[in-house]
């Protein structure tokens, strides 16, 4: 409650003079809630904006999506879809028109979407340009963007013998980086084809919307593809995401850093950059070249990508670095993005206690809250910060240790904290999935009866069978050290060891579970992530005037506490304890996740790297077992939203989809072999490897989750 206490301080002389103005306030305020729920129920298409495929991606077709009953109506999923959280991907009328790179056909395209997994949509009332499912217009300082939506990773769609089934909430098939890289070269051509260039102007022109001119537009263009290089660079990995995977972790991550660094951090961080040979990449003149009318604090995307540029260019005197020593000099100051995870599924998670498979996220208080804002800024949230000489009280630099610095930075973005806690809120009521017996095929009840009994002594355990309509439900996470699970160790081991530079955040305090800790200049992530969540939440919104602005977010935050029943508890499970010398000891663990509606949820383990269900019972093969066992896949495409319903997971054969190799680290198949008789229980015993049949049967009874 002290968080709360610091907050409505501010606030304190309307409480104590104001009371008629106060009584106003909290009436206006729940007539613009009713408003509010009243234009959330004005999308109602019965087909949810859904539309059929013919002849799409790996030679899928199917008929307009279905949806399934997860307690949710048309205009719910509607909204879902189209609800702003303050991502800005880029400007919206440049979106619109852009065309795919050699083609004339729009980048935005129903083909295009759909070969990058996302899910194309006819236009509705929230969504009149028809774009697809999590992709929507937001407004920000009189600006309009395109931006993602929670629904643009949180939604899934299995597909069998032509009949597709809309999964709201579940995770997405979708190639981020895919997406993102070729929305780059697009962009690129655009600027140095003179044609496509004219093409563009004309269209973007013809919108009549943001812009007047064609120099404006292509500076806009230039500026933007800056901005999109710069993402794609920082984040570059050795390790390939492809299809239904995401290391979102890292990439907020990195952009935390890229905003928080200072210029002469930076110029520290750059001449550290060496080759393999030891020898500097970068001479003190050619930082100073490279960082000459760079800001001096807060280094904004614009600035940041312009660093990027120089850094490339061998015009005016640049060092025209290869695109190896350009990552040499990335490395010294963000961290690579190389543990690609599945896109979790989003039924329970209002009702879940710890979030993330790291279970870094405790779900009680304004945690929620803390944790929807790092993912906006992890995706393409306008973070504007700027740092300025101290004057006065400042919420955010009071919450985030700053108020006896001489300069204090101010949190200032475009994210959405009214709408991010009104979609956890949405969350409330959504349910898992249940098989669809009339189309997948009826469950064999009685193999899933004696896989009721097998899963009742392999995985209930850590694998809580829940109630999934059950209002009052609290789904407790059930934490596994990654010594103890065996799984992929990159997600978690690169969330508590990554680091970067704090910037004004040097030698403020960050609250851990076993105590108060001081930031250093080379931080880990994680504070400096947590430090400037908490500035972001204690920023009023830039686009509304001034009392509004306090208002929404005074009620945005106490709403968080009040709605939010969830108990502060440590965690459950088998892990490390935090302690003084490792203070996120209990990170290097993942979450065991409930298990209704997992047989939508393909592939499985956290890194995606078993495609089935039926493949998860199986063991890695070691170098002593025979040839002729059967052994998890070592490689598999992915990509196909076609299910198998027998071994319950997607198509992973026949077609040119992406090749999963399981082989590095971050890749790894290996862990969870408990169906196997090789990965020990909780209590330390070792249970017999399930035999095919025994698979089978407990395959069956997961389907009935």
């Amino acid at each position: 409650m002290e968080f709360l206490k610091r907050l409505l301080s501010p606030f304190s002389f309307l409480l104590k003079y104001k009371w008629h103005l106060l009584s106003f306030i909290v009436i206006s305020m729940g007539v613009s809630l009713a408003i509010g729920k009243i234009y959330q129920s004005w999308d109602d298409d019965p087909d949810r904006g859904a539309i059929a495929i013919e002849g799409g991606a790996f030679g899928e077709s199917y008929s307009t999506p279905i949806y399934l009953d997860q307690g949710w109506s048309a205009n719910d999923s509607l909204w879902y879809y189209n609800t702003t959280q303050g991502s800005a991907l880029m400007p919206y009328d440049l979106f619109l028109v852009l065309e795919q790179q050699n083609s004339q056909a729009l980048f935005r395209s129903d083909e295009n979407m759909d070969f990058y997994r996302y899910l194309p949509q006819k236009d509705t009332f929230f969504n009149p340009d028809a774009l697809p499912v999590g992709f929507t217009k937001d407004t920000y300082q009189d600006k309009d963007y395109i931006g993602f939506t929670c629904a643009a990773c949180h939604t899934g769609q299995v597909n069998y013998q032509g009949q597709a089934i809309r999964i709201d909430g579940g995770p997405a098939m979708a190639d981020m980086v895919g997406f993102l890289t070729s929305l780059e070269k697009s962009m690129q051509q655009t600027l140095d084809d003179s044609q496509k260039n004219q093409r563009f102007i004309d269209a973007v022109l013809a919108l009549d919307n943001d812009y007047d001119d064609a120099e404006e537009i292509n500076a806009s263009l230039e500026e933007w593809t800056k901005t999109i290089r710069l993402y794609n660079t920082v984040n570059h990995s050795k390790i390939d995401y492809g299809y239904a995977r995401l290391d979102a972790f890292g990439r907020i991550y990195n952009r935390v850093l890229q905003h928080m660094i200072n210029k002469p951090q930076l110029a520290t961080a750059m001449k550290m950059a060496v080759s393999p040979t030891g020898k500097r990449i970068l001479t003190d003149e050619q930082v100073d070249r490279v960082l000459q009318g760079i800001g001096e604090n807060i280094l904004v995307d614009t600035q940041f990508g312009e660093v990027v540029d120089r850094l490339i260019s061998k015009e005016n005197g640049y060092p025209g670095l290869s695109f190896r020593n350009l990552l040499r000099v990335r490395n010294q100051i963000f961290n690579e993005a190389s543990a690609p995870v599945s896109y979790p599924f989003l039924w329970d998670i209002a009702q879940s206690d710890y979030v993330q498979w790291n279970g870094i996220a405790n779900n009680s208080g304004v945690g929620p809250l803390g944790r929807n804002t790092g993912e906006v800024i992890g995706v393409f949230g306008i973070l504007d910060w700027t740092a300025h000489k101290k004057s006065g009280f400042s919420l955010s630099a009071f919450l985030t240790g700053q108020k006896s610095k001489a300069e204090q930075i101010e949190f200032t973005s475009s994210i959405d904290l009214t709408n991010l806690r009104r979609l956890e809120g949405h969350l409330k009521s959504l349910q898992s999935p249940l098989w669809p017996e009339e189309i997948l095929g009826e469950i064999d009840q009685e193999k899933a009866a004696r896989g009721q009994l097998i899963y009742a002594q392999y995985c209930q355990s850590c694998h809580e069978v829940i109630e999934r309509d059950n209002w009052d439900r609290i789904v407790v996470a059930k934490m596994s050290s990654i010594e103890s699970v065996g799984t992929d160790i990159a997600m978690a081991t690169n969330g508590v060891t990554y680091k970067g530079k704090s910037g004004n955040l040097k030698h403020t305090v960050q609250t851990t579970d076993v105590g108060d800790l001081i930031i250093e200049e080379n931080a880990p992530v994680a504070q400096i992530l947590t430090s400037a969540t908490k500035g972001v939440i204690a920023t009023p919104d830039a686009d509304e005037i001034f009392l509004r602005r306090w208002l929404d977010r005074l009620y945005t935050i106490t709403a968080s506490f009040f709605d939010n029943d969830m108990p502060n508890t440590i965690k459950s499970g088998n892990y490390i304890p935090d302690t003084t010398a490792q203070p996120y000891n209990s990170l290097l663990a993942y979450k065991a996740r409930s298990l209704n509606g997992i047989w939508a949820t393909a592939p499985y383990l956290h890194n995606g790297s078993v495609p089935t269900l039926y493949d998860l019972l199986l063991p890695v093969k070691g170098e002593d077992d025979p040839e002729d066992g059967e052994y998890r896949p070592e490689s598999f495409q992915v990509g196909s939203r076609e299910l198998d319903p027998v071994k319950v997971g997607f198509r992973t054969s026949g077609y040119d989809g992406f090749n999963f190799r399981t082989l590095r680290v971050g890749d790894m198949n290996i862990g969870h072999e408990y169906g196997a008789g090789r990965t020990p229980q909780l209590d330390g015993s070792i249970l017999p490897a399930l035999n095919r049949q025994q698979r089978y049967d407990l395959v069956e009874y997961m389907k009935t989750l």
